[in-house]
């Protein structure tokens, strides 16, 4: 799970990838910026040479890099400041106090004080699916969503698993990262766009023109080069989003039986999830940031999870746990009213479903 390198190691290396995360995006950004440059001198100045047109693309891509640089900087900045209300308005994530999720609270509130961690905001999203994900880029912003279905048919120390694996993400800057990646591709997603429009307004009008100017000139190949910049820097920021190391995921995991100490709980927790966890209406950005991913990526290449199975192997072979199976779940509407009065008990008072076989004194994995 952790046989590569450290989590030390991992926390080192996703600072540095966050930094070149940020130098990545503002190469692309400048990248797209030459590509609508040549583009437009193409259509403007076809009848010039190729060489000279791509001359006259990079002299207006220095006049254009300062006000370049300043409206990429404005957009990191929007994204710093409101991502978290952006993700809660797709979402409908609702920040929970512990009146109005007392179990829910407790639970994140005793891992905190267990490490002496900040505890993050605490939200809530109405949905029937089983999943949960972690969002913020500093202390003030880090919060934990979870879904109202994921609350309903998982015990206590299952959430608490799940709550400890989003935790570890936190921990480990995961957070930070996805956050910023997501950025890059929201930035050049909208420059490739507005590309694009571009290109089909002024399509019909580069047409007419080529068919009266000198079809020697350079406009043709200048036009679809740039066209290739585009479809290039749109393609590196895919890569950049989805090849970002499944490995967080394992050492997320892994800090969570860290946290808990109860390995059982979090590979419970995992096969409950497996293949419950779509959002429909959340976007493939807020799935990425998700305890799992049911959107596969092209032959795996893309996918931003692990597998279940190799994530549950990897905690049963290093972490002692023991894997149930596949575990059957009925539909909401069969479970009763025992839930729901199991949700709406105060804190303090105890269950009536008996002793929960999670709750055992076990020493954790990793202190043998």
């Amino acid at each position: 799970m952790a046989a590569a390198y450290g989590l030390y190691t991992h926390i080192r290396a996703n600072r540095v990838r966050s930094v070149l995360l940020l130098i990545g995006l503002f190469f692309l950004v400048y990248l797209m910026t030459f590509a609508g440059a040549l583009f437009a001198e193409g259509v403007s100045a076809g009848e010039l040479p190729l060489e000279r047109l791509i001359q006259r693309a990079f002299r207006d891509l220095f006049y254009a890099f300062p006000w370049v640089t300043i409206g990429t900087a404005l957009w990191i900045l929007i994204a710093y400041r409101w991502h978290q209300a952006m993700i809660d308005a797709i979402t409908g994530g609702r920040e929970v106090t512990r009146q109005q999720q007392p179990r829910l609270y407790n639970l994140l509130e005793n891992l905190c004080i267990s490490r002496g961690i900040p505890m993050p905001k605490l939200k809530v999203m109405d949905d029937g699916a089983l999943n949960a994900f972690a969002s913020g880029m500093n202390p003030k912003q880090y919060s934990i969503t979870v879904t109202s279905g994921l609350l309903q048919r998982l015990d206590d120390p299952e959430v608490e698993s799940v709550l400890g694996h989003e935790l570890t993400h936190i921990r480990n800057g995961d957070v930070r990262m996805m956050v910023i990646a997501v950025v890059i591709a929201g930035v050049i997603s909208f420059f490739a766009e507005l590309f694009f429009r571009l290109f089909f307004r002024t399509g019909g009008s580069w047409r007419v023109g080529r068919s009266s100017s000198d079809r020697k000139g350079g406009g043709a190949a200048a036009i679809l080069i740039a066209i290739a910049i585009v479809g290039v820097a749109w393609l590196l920021s895919i890569v950049i989003r989805f090849g970002l190391s499944r490995q967080r995921e394992f050492l997320a995991d892994a800090g969570s039986v860290e946290l808990t100490k109860n390995p059982d709980a979090m590979i419970s927790a995992l096969r409950k999830i497996e293949g419950r966890g779509e959002l429909p209406g959340a976007t493939s950005a807020i799935m990425e940031m998700c305890v799992d991913n049911p959107r596969e990526g092209f032959v795996d290449l893309f996918a931003t999870h692990p597998p279940v199975e190799k994530r549950i192997d990897a905690l049963v072979k290093f972490a002692g746990g023991h894997d149930p199976g596949p575990i059957a779940l009925p539909a909401p509407e069969e479970e009763g009213g025992a839930d729901q009065q199991a949700e709406d008990a105060p804190a303090d008072q105890p269950r009536e479903s008996g002793p929960n076989p999670w709750l055992r004194d076990r020493p954790g994995p990793w202190q043998r």
